[in-house]
C-alpha cells in the first residue's frame, strides 16, 4: 500500500550542502525564501481545505472523503509547521545559553 501526502517535497542530503560559500546576507535571504515558501504552502492547503469544507456545507461537493482527506493533510501540515517552529526556538535559546 502505497500513502503519500502531495506538497511535501523529499530532502535530497545533496541540496543541502552548500557547492559555494554564500555570504551572510545571501544566507539569510535563502533561508528567508526557504520559510516564506513552506509557510505559503500551508496557506495554501488550509485554504484549499477550507473551500472544499464550505463547498460541502453548502451541498456543492458530495465526496466527504475527498473533503475528510483534505482537512487532514492541512492539519497534519499546519501540525508538522508548528513542531517545526518550536524545535527551531529551542535550538536558538541552546545557542543562546551557550558560553563564547
Amino acid at each position: 500500500m502505497n500513502l503519500s501526502i502531495g506538497n511535501i517535497n523529499h530532502v535530497n542530503p545533496s541540496t543541502m550542502i552548500p557547492k559555494q560559500k554564500k555570504s551572510v546576507g545571501e544566507a539569510q535571504a535563502s533561508f528567508a525564501n526557504a520559510l516564506k515558501n513552506a509557510i505559503n504552502n500551508v496557506n495554501e492547503l488550509q485554504n484549499v481545505s477550507d473551500k472544499k469544507t464550505e463547498a460541502l456545507a453548502l451541498g456543492k461537493i458530495d465526496d466527504l472523503h475527498d473533503v475528510m482527506i483534505t482537512a487532514q493533510k492541512a492539519s497534519i501540515t499546519l501540525q508538522a509547521t508548528v513542531e517545526i517552529q518550536r524545535k527551531a526556538i529551542d535550538a536558538y535559546t541552546e545557542v543562546m545559553r551557550m558560553q563564547v
